[in-house]
């Protein structure tokens, strides 16, 4: 068997001590207080809805909890014209690429605004089917090639999406092609119930690259500082033409799958207690506290922000609620079929007879 961990060694700058391990590189202290910020909020954000579906507020949902980094990491390199395409679990990324965060309530609640990106953002609605967006990716980076545009583009997917056939079609095409684009694996140790030393039998993902022809690298993906630097110097090789590139973020969810499943009929807490340790929040905040750019004080305050921000995302989603239902049939045909037009008018009888 290759030796896949000496092939593609972990890269990493900010242990789970919060010490550094190699440089700052294109980051400074002050952008990773920003960061820090925004990835307090997100957590905020992601544990409500967690909450909210308890309640039966939303439908299924997909948390980031612990993958924090690794998304905001994945497109801390790209500009206005670069391309996310996402997968159902990416609402950090999306967040950072301006798509509004009640979009991950739309998304568990079956909302048509989910698919409402806002005008001149570069992302892609959030994909559902496993790795379809792989090829998407490549669809979308192959067209900024034919256009000779100076754009790169970053797919991102889970561990479980590399044992689909459509990931290796897209590394395969995306080579070919030699596209700009940088697949970025979250991988998070778990397709659901299955662990990843039943997904396949190579030690990484990242090995996986080799088949392609293309280069591959594995990246601690609980450390930001570490992603967000790999992921500049990868932006612009693709800029470049240098790419494609795979990269497999080494990253754990610390929640369940969705909100369907429990993680504790499937695995140990030995192995939770382990991640837990390595959660790329609390691995933040030590070294900030250390340098003497946190304290508990600002904690309290930064808290306060996250719920508010929060509340005020919550009043945009309630408020969306209140679009009638009887907007699933428009914005598809000009003119709507004649059939369509008699279902639409026994939808709306059945509404006005039962409430929407």
């Amino acid at each position: 068997m290759t030796d896949g961990i000496e092939m593609f060694p972990l890269i990493q700058r900010l242990d789970e001590e919060g010490n550094l391990t190699g440089e700052l590189g294109v980051l400074s202290a002050e952008s990773l207080k920003e960061t820090y910020t925004t990835m307090r909020f997100l957590r905020t954000f992601d544990e409500r809805a967690w909450n909210l579906q308890r309640q039966g507020v939303i439908g299924t949902y997909a948390p980031f909890k612990g993958q924090e980094a690794a998304q905001m990491g994945a497109v801390a390199a790209l500009n206005d014209s670069d391309w996310l395409v996402p997968t159902y679990r990416d609402w950090a990324a999306s967040y950072l690429r301006g798509v509004p965060m009640e979009h991950g309530l739309f998304f568990s609640k079956g909302h048509p605004s989910l698919g409402d990106i806002p005008v001149g953002k570069q992302v892609l609605p959030a994909q559902v089917v496993i790795a379809a967006q792989t090829l998407h990716g490549v669809g979308v980076a192959w067209a900024t090639k034919l256009r000779h545009e100076n754009v790169a583009t970053v797919v991102t997917f889970g561990d479980g999406a590399t044992s689909q056939g459509d990931f290796h079609e897209a590394m395969n095409f995306a080579s070919v092609l030699e596209v700009p684009l940088i697949f970025f694996c979250e991988n998070n140790q778990w397709a659901i119930s299955v662990p990843l030393a039943h997904q396949m039998h190579a030690e990484t993902i990242a090995q996986r690259s080799v088949a392609y022809g293309i280069e591959g690298f594995r990246v601690d993906g609980n450390d930001y500082v570490a992603v967000a630097n790999l992921m500049h110097d990868l932006t612009e090789r693709v800029r470049n033409g240098e790419g494609p590139f795979l990269v497999e973020a080494v990253t754990y969810r610390l929640g369940a799958h969705t909100t369907a499943d429990d993680p504790g009929k499937y695995r140990g807490t030995e192995e939770e207690d382990t991640w837990g340790r390595r959660d790329p929040l609390l691995r933040l905040e030590k070294w900030l506290r250390a340098q003497g750019l946190l304290t508990d004080e600002e904690l309290v305050t930064l808290d306060a922000e996250s719920e508010q921000k929060v509340e005020e995302i919550l009043a945009i989603f309630r408020e969306a609620l209140s679009m009638s239902p009887l907007v699933l049939f428009d914005n598809v045909y000009a003119t709507m079929p004649t059939n369509l037009a008699s279902q639409r008018a026994q939808f709306e009888a059945r509404v006005k007879e039962v409430g929407a």
